[in-house]
């Protein structure tokens, strides 16, 4: 059975579906047959539901519905519905927006506060936390989320039973400021390189450029860089930086922007120590060293041209920046050229290596002493030139016998120190004097003279020591430009015994600790022009001076300085006004400023045929105008005007043509405006502000009256300048109204102008309405005008109509212009009042006119005859419907006792427990709804058991139920 009924399941049931397709249709036409009863189509419905009540009988009348009873009923009914099916009384809004990290308050209003309500957010329902919080005060409903986030950018529902309404909130991101901004890089090929800058909030989202162009994820596999976050800062990464990544780049955020340059450069090897030239004797050790400026960079030994492998006696050795040579146990052989050339680079060091040999000669007993003094590095007979800070050590042989005593001199000093950085080393076949570190105070000259018996000799050696050149002095920035700046500096005051080659410059931004090389290649002159600045921010710079030696210290930094240019010229210079000894003039502002912005602006002045201009003002002066004042009357003068600010003078704009100084009489004239050459009309209670520009040199004599007399200063303020006057009242009142006359006079010219004012206000009711006839469904209703109009013309009447029974007021007239209507249309058997509103330029009077009487619509032929009946007497007494009923209950949960009472008048109820009435406990709450008493005993215990009666009485009799309450104690 069970697989046929799957059998016939999975067929198509064309009846059933015939079926059900009927019983739609049967509906369908039933709902239309409901709405045709009173022949009015749905879309008619549809406006009535959303039309007022006063405008029901319009509409009803506009499209020809005759039952106008049964659309009240219909559309009450309708409305009614509605109202009992809506949960909200008031509903969220449709969205809401907060700043991330503030909180928000979303609220509803429910029609009933015992309903049950839920938050949903993207359909997930939302449980109380810290996060969201719930809040009921009366019938609102409160979700309050605490420091929104970006996550909480959704869809929020509050749902009641099986209403919804909905919003969405927008989180609105705070600015992203800049704390830390990008610095100037300069770099070398290969480098590492990391460009930082750090922002006010963490996470946020920031924008690389690079001249102009955005830096995205997607090509950085491409481009060798990486992005970094850590907290607020973001880091831009190359690993291996080549020549094309350099450039301008730039981080924008939604609050700020900032840049920095990043120069790329090409390795430059520099020879910090060059090898030197050794002599040596035999079985000694020569030792050449070198030090250059890169730790990484190898290279080769030569010696004259062929390369040098170690061996047992060779050392090459490569530590940090130092390169050497070792020879142990020297021999003739190993004398020659040696040459240390680094890999990559074009560049050599060369060194002598000369071999001294020692000849064993006869030397008979009694010899003179004799000197034998090789000057290696020497200049010129007997001169020795060492570079300070390296180390001197001048081995003097010395023979003779017997053995000579060897004394050094320096200067006429004898010198016998033998220990420190400068001391004498004796041997019995030499004296050595030794310098560690060679110092610019070491420079003179050394004397040796060695004596014994036999005699003595002397040699005299001039030791000069080269040092690296002072810094240069007066370092200055003479002149700034948008951005450029002029550097200016002095040569330095020694320049360490050698020549000084040129100057290297290095430029950085103010607070920061990173310096930027200007040039690679000595500079010669004294005066250097900086470009590629970025106007408005703050620079210093420093100079070092260069010699064969090496580079200096550096100079002091300059004073901070800004790159800023003046603003381009003033535009549009034109002359306003011209009098006997002033000229008035006026200007545009410059179409360049920039960033140094513009302080104000200076104008200057100067008599035809000559070259002096004069400063018509000390200080600057910031609008774009200016009087120049005590000229001399009849000159002829030109005038020009130039921009100031930080940078200087901008160039200046000059006035084509000289200005003659005379003052030319011009007579008055008032230029009235258009809306004044009617009447002026205004509300009581508004302000009265009116402007009038007039014309006329010299200035003219203003004068207002009203009515021929002067105006009343007390309500009117007037305020007059060089070429417009201003009438001003602060609220008008209608003893404002009337004609007033302004008048302009030059001496014995004058223009006069009368303004018509009227103060105007809503006017008051129609008086004596009355309804005069009627006749069928028709009244004629009469009315005269009000007494007062609001000083306005009368444009018509709104009258309005109201059945006795319901007083509901409904439109019949709107500006009717007469003062009397016809009303059709009225309903047989009601009986109708009228009221009317007058209407003027202000609207509808305040309070309408009643009609005093009233139109009653009878039938015609048809007199009422009123039922005669006896009216029904529905007094009774007290009766209980439904008695008390004894009741068991448990001690701890609340309990009611209920009862039914009739009785005419309403019978007063009183509560008794044993015998003794209930009164005001706070353990029991009475309560009487339409004859239904109910006692409510909250949390009985054992000692509210007993017998409880309901006593109702009245003025017809009493009536008495009782029962008994138990109360058990749960075990």
């Amino acid at each position: 059975m069970g697989e046929g009924k799957s059998d016939t399941a999975g067929e198509l049931d064309f009846s059933g579906l015939l079926k059900k397709r009927e019983v739609v249709e049967e509906e369908k036409k039933k709902k239309k047959k409901d709405d045709d009863d009173l022949g009015i189509p749905p879309e008619i419905w549809e406006l009535l539901k959303g039309a007022k009540k006063s405008e029901y009988e319009k509409i009803a009348f506009q499209y020809g519905i005759t039952d106008l009873r049964g659309m009240l009923k219909r559309l009450k009914k309708a409305k009614v519905e509605v109202k009992k099916s809506a949960a909200f009384t008031k509903k969220l809004d449709p969205a809401y927006q907060v700043d991330r990290g503030n909180k928000i308050k979303l609220m509803v209003e429910i029609s009933d506060p015992d309903l049950p309500l839920k938050w949903f957010k993207n359909g997930q329902e939302i449980k109380p936390s810290s996060k969201y919080v719930f809040e009921n005060v009366g019938k609102k409903r409160i979700l309050t989320i605490n420091k929104c986030t970006l996550a909480d950018d959704a869809a929020y529902e509050v749902a009641v039973k099986d209403e919804k309404c909905f919003t969405e909130l927008f989180v609105k991101e705070p600015p992203v400021l800049i704390i830390t901004p990008l610095e100037d890089q300069q770099v070398f090929v290969g480098d590492r390189v990391e460009m930082a800058v750090e922002v006010s909030e963490e996470g946020a989202q920031v924008m690389w450029m690079k001249d102009g162009v955005e830096l995205t994820r997607e090509d950085s596999f491409k481009a060798r860089y990486r992005f970094k976050k850590d907290g607020k800062r973001h880091i831009l990464i190359y690993s291996d930086v080549t020549q094309e990544d350099g450039g301008h780049y730039q981080v924008m955020t939604n609050g700020g922007q900032c840049e920095a340059e990043l120069i790329v450069e090409e390795k430059q090897l520099e020879v910090l120590q060059d090898i030197a030239d050794l002599t040596v004797k035999a079985a000694e050790q020569a030792v050449f060293k070198c030090e250059v400026s890169d730790e990484k960079v190898t290279g080769k030994w030569y010696k004259n041209g062929i390369e040098v492998r170690p061996s047992k006696r060779i050392t090459i050795s490569h530590v940090g920046r130092f390169h050497k040579l070792v020879i142990d146990d020297v021999r003739p052989e190993d004398e020659g050229d040696y040459t240390f050339v680094p890999d990559g680079y074009a560049l050599s060091l060369s060194a002598k290596l000369n071999f001294l040999e020692i000849k064993v000669e006869y030397v008979p007993k009694q010899e003179p002493p004799k000197i034998h003094l090789d000057c290696s590095g020497k200049t010129s007979e007997n001169a020795i030139v060492v570079v300070a800070g390296n180390k001197l050590r001048l081995d003097v042989s010395i023979t003779g016998e017997p053995p000579p005593v060897a004394t050094w001199l320096k200067g006429d000093e004898v010198f016998t120190t033998t220990e420190g950085r400068v001391r004498i080393e004796k041997r019995a076949d030499s004296s050595s004097f030794v310098i560690e570190s060679a110092e610019r105070t070491d420079e003179g000259r050394y004397t040796i003279k060695v004596t014994n018996p036999v005699g003595e000799d002397v040699a005299s050696i001039f030791l000069r020591v080269v040092d690296v050149p002072d810094p240069p002095e007066a370092v200055r920035i003479t002149s700034v430009g948008e951005d450029w700046a002029i550097l200016v500096w002095e040569p330095p005051k020694y320049d360490g015994g050698k020549p000084v080659t040129g100057y290297l410059l290095e430029r950085k931004k103010k607070g920061s600790q990173r310096w930027m090389k200007l040039n690679f290649e000595v500079f010669t002159e004294t005066t250097y022009e900086s470009t590629k600045m970025i106007e408005g921010i703050l620079y210093e710079m420093r100079v070092f001076a260069v010699n064969a030696i090496g580079v200096s210290q550096p100079s002091m930094n300059t004073k901070p300085f800004m790159p800023i240019a003046p603003t381009s010229e003033p535009l549009h210079l034109i002359v306003e006004d011209v009098t006997d000894t002033t000229t008035t003039l006026k200007w545009r502002p410059p179409n360049r400023i920039g960033a140094g912005g513009i302080d104000g602006y200076l104008v200057e002045y100067c008599l035809e045929g000559s070259d002096e201009w004069v400063s018509a003002n000390t200080e600057p002066v910031e609008r774009c105008g200016f009087t120049v004042k005590n000229l001399p009357t009849g000159a002829r003068i030109l005038f020009r005007v130039v921009g100031v600010n930080i940078a200087g003078r901008s160039e200046p704009a000059t006035l084509a043509q000289p200005v003659t100084i005379r003052e030319i009489a011009e007579p008055p004239k008032i230029r009235l405006p258009r809306h004044l050459r009617q009447t002026y009309i205004r509300k009581v209670g508004e302000q009265l502000n009116l402007v009038i520009p007039f014309q006329g040199k010299p200035r003219p004599q203003v004068v207002w009256t009203k009515g021929g007399a002067p105006v009343d200063t007390s309500r009117v303020h007037v305020r007059t300048s060089d070429f417009d006057t201003v009438f001003f009242v602060r609220q008008a009142a209608r003893s404002d109204s009337g004609e007033y006359e302004l008048s302009v006079q030059i001496e014995n010219m004058k223009d006069t102008a009368t303004i018509h004012i009227r103060v105007v206000e809503k006017a008051g009711p129609p008086i004596n309405v009355m309804v005069k006839e009627v006749w069928g469904t028709n009244a004629l209703v009469e009315w005269q005008a009000p007494k007062d109009d609001g000083n306005s013309e009368i444009t018509g009447y709104f009258v309005q109509k109201a059945d006795k029974k319901t007083m509901e007021w409904f439109n019949v007239y709107e500006r009717n212009r007469h003062t009397s209507c016809t009303v059709s249309d009225l309903i047989v058997g009601n009986e109708y009042y009228f009221r009317v509103y007058t209407e003027n330029i202000c609207g509808l009077s305040d309070s309408p006119g009643v009609s005093k009487n009233t139109a009653r619509i009878l039938k015609t032929g048809i007199t009422l005859k009123p039922f005669e009946y006896k009216e029904h007497d529905f007094r009774m007494a007290p009766k209980f419907l439904t008695p008390l009923i004894d009741r068991v209950v448990v001690a701890g949960y609340s309990a009611a006792l209920n009862c039914a009472v009739r009785g005419h008048p309403k019978p007063k109820v009183v509560w008794m427990k044993n015998k003794m009435e209930i009164r005001e406990d706070p353990k029991f709450l009475m309560n009487n709804y339409q004859g239904v008493l109910t006692l409510n005993i909250r949390r009985p215990s054992p000692f509210d058991a007993g017998t409880y009666t309901c006593l109702a009485i009245n003025e017809l009799g009493e009536a008495l139920a009782e029962c008994k309450l138990e109360v058990r104690v749960p075990q």
